[in-house]
């Protein structure tokens, strides 16, 4: 895969719908777990746990299991219905396994006619796991976009690997499956084009610095602190913008941001953004479409 560095300075203008600032993609993670594994590996991708002392993944793991189950059992409906309410509309990527397992929250999703986004078929089989063997990943792949199908109804536009682990492989055998975007590289904000041996593929760029595991789990930010880095981030991209588009994801967990301590900050930001009429909130799929079509005017 390749492409180029082109610094936000050095580039031809991009503006959104209607000349506004920042396109803000609320990103809600809806991952599914195996409690245990054929392994004696222990691993945690994408932690911090919640307690720190990992047992072997052939051993049921029940603390930091169901710590991660609350999102599905409780935390998500919190969240949808906080989004349902400010009418927010919602980027959700979805397990192939949540797809089969755990279906109502996508469901819930797709009756409201969110964006899904395929997400690896079980969060803890990392793509990078076959690195070395394109085959197995693509296999991977089909296996997850299958599933998506078969619930969604649908074809997938776009993936996000699980914990952002893909490989050299991995944007190629999208672009060969037909796929729109891809969204595990996060060096940018603004969409750009990757080249891979299957033709081009869209970037829309993912976060996990602006991101309730990284703020809340990882660096132990207060509810207050999350709303007011949030808020930070976006006037400052809307500032910025004027002169050049920018892209805003906000990462989700619906074990993180699920808890109903955390509800009220979050809150409080969508509700600053909602009140701005340069903001965009598009789907990921509307920011691939619109880069597309603004580079073929170009």
């Amino acid at each position: 895969m390749q492409y180029e560095y082109v610094p936000i300075t050095h580039r031809e203008r991009l503006r959104w719908p209607d000349d506004r600032s920042v396109a803000v993609i609320i990103t809600l993670n809806l991952e599914t777990w195996d409690l245990v594994k054929d392994s004696d590996r222990t691993t945690y991708a994408g932690g911090p746990s919640i307690l720190p002392h990992l047992l072997p993944s052939n051993v049921p793991d029940f603390p930091n299991y169901t710590w991660r189950e609350y999102g599905q059992r409780v935390g998500v409906w919190r969240l949808f219905e906080l989004f349902e309410e400010l009418g927010i509309p919602v980027s959700c990527t979805v397990n192939g396994a949540t797809c089969l397992r755990r279906r109502a929250m996508v469901d819930h999703a797709v009756a409201r006619g969110w964006e899904i986004v395929a997400h690896n078929y079980e969060q803890a089989e990392l793509l990078t796991d076959y690195a070395h063997d394109r085959d197995a990943e693509r296999a991977v792949i089909r296996k997850t976009l299958a599933a998506y199908r078969e619930v969604v109804g649908r074809d997938a536009k776009g993936w996000l690997s699980s914990s952002l682990r893909g490989t050299l492989n991995t944007a190629s055998i999208l672009a060969e499956e037909g796929l729109l975007f891809y969204c595990d590289l996060m060096n940018d904000d603004q969409p750009y084009m990757l080249q891979t041996d299957h033709g081009e593929i869209v970037i829309v760029p993912y976060s996990n610095e602006i991101n309730d595991f990284t703020l809340f789990t990882r660096q132990g930010h207060t509810p207050n602190a999350f709303r007011d880095i949030l808020i930070e981030e976006l006037n400052t991209l809307r500032k910025e913008g004027k002169r050049q588009a920018r892209l805003m994801n906000v990462g989700l967990h619906p074990h993180v941001a699920g808890r109903a301590y955390r509800i009220r900050a979050l809150r409080e930001f969508l509700e600053y953004a909602r009140s701005l009429d340069d903001v965009w909130w598009p789907t990921r799929e509307e920011v691939a479409n619109w880069y597309l079509n603004t580079r073929k005017k170009s």
